[in-house]
């Protein structure tokens, strides 16, 4: 049995749609008319036991929607979900006490108690021995290198400090499942790589399931070799990370590199990106690229010259963009 499965998940909300005007708003209180959004329509996919996948897709996607089902906050309008062999929305307490659900645009710690008492109390809502918890309060706090600031009250933690206490937070049950939404947002660069650094660290180590949705490129490059890309509520990809670029990157990136240093216009190729003196970089549409590799080949001197994939960032910037 997979340690994720969902089946047909959907999630529609049902909102009244008001007429405009005062006439409109009388007629709303004798006859309402409402109209339906699908958060989530018929989304199936299953995750396996130390999997770390990336869950991407816009804004309005239905990404924290499918998260707040499968950690059982919200309850599907149809579907089937399992979580570890739970129905999520059922919340029985041998589920709870196996996931952690992080959310970095909200705040899970006690804004006016220091960081050391709100993880105490979340030792006694889970019901950790002392041991275990100091255990792994130390170990995680040396990693992310923030014991010192342990007796810091959260109101006065840096956005990454209060970050880093919200993963040891998420992580102190030692949860078999991890979902993550957005966890470096608004996060500086030393800090996501911080943060970065320490989930590749401690999924190797504890082969924990992961959901990750970021808006940061960066953070499912580094994690995630499985990604699942949602636009609409419904899923349109599930693959390999590197299964993205092969299937919607229209271009390539070609480099030369001159003998001499000369004027080399190669706009009539494809788009410059980059030019100086002796090197010059284009974006080519792929079908082209040996035609046009051949043809400035022959009108130049080339000394050397590069093929190189678009970035994952681009790709689906540009696929999202295209797809409104």
């Amino acid at each position: 049995m997979s340690a994720i499965e969902a089946k047909g998940l959907t999630k529609i909300y049902r909102t009244y749609k008001k007429k405009p005007g005062l006439w409109g708003a009388v007629r709303g209180l004798f006859r309402r008319e409402y109209e339906e959004l699908r958060a989530a329509d018929d989304v199936s996919f299953s995750i396996e036991e130390g999997e770390c996948v990336g869950f991407l897709g816009p804004n309005g996607a239905g990404k924290t929607t499918v998260l707040k089902m499968l950690s059982g906050l919200l309850n599907p309008t149809s579907g089937e979900a399992r979580v570890l062999g739970h129905i999520p929305w059922k919340r029985e307490d041998a589920l709870k006490r196996q996931f952690a659900l992080l959310m970095g645009q909200k705040n899970a710690l006690w804004w006016d108690l220091p960081a050391r008492e709100s993880l105490e109390l979340n030792r006694t809502i889970y019901g950790i021995s002392q041991k275990d918890y100091n255990d792994v309060v130390d170990g995680l706090t040396g990693i992310l290198e923030v014991r010192d600031k342990l007796d810091v009250m959260v109101r006065e933690l840096s956005l990454g400090e209060r970050m880093k206490f919200e993963l040891i937070a998420a992580l102190l049950h030692a949860p078999k499942v991890l979902f993550l939404d957005e966890p470096t947002i608004g996060l500086d660069v030393t800090s996501q790589q911080k943060v970065r650094e320490f989930l590749q660290h401690y999924n190797r180590e504890r082969k924990i399931v992961t959901m990750l949705t970021s808006h940061y490129m960066g953070d499912i490059e580094a994690l995630c070799q499985r990604v699942i890309i949602i636009d609409h509520g419904r899923i349109f990809f599930d693959g390999p990370l590197s299964g993205i670029i092969e299937r919607f990157a229209a271009h390539k990136i070609l480099g030369f590199t001159f003998a001499e240093r000369a004027e080399h216009d190669l706009s009539a190729f494809g788009e410059v990106l980059e030019k100086t003196q002796t090197q010059v970089r284009i974006r080519v549409a792929r079908p082209k690229v040996m035609e046009i590799c051949r043809e400035v080949m022959g009108r130049f001197t080339v000394t050397d010259m590069s093929v190189q994939e678009p970035p994952i960032e681009d790709v689906i910037r540009q696929f999202f963009g295209t797809a409104k």
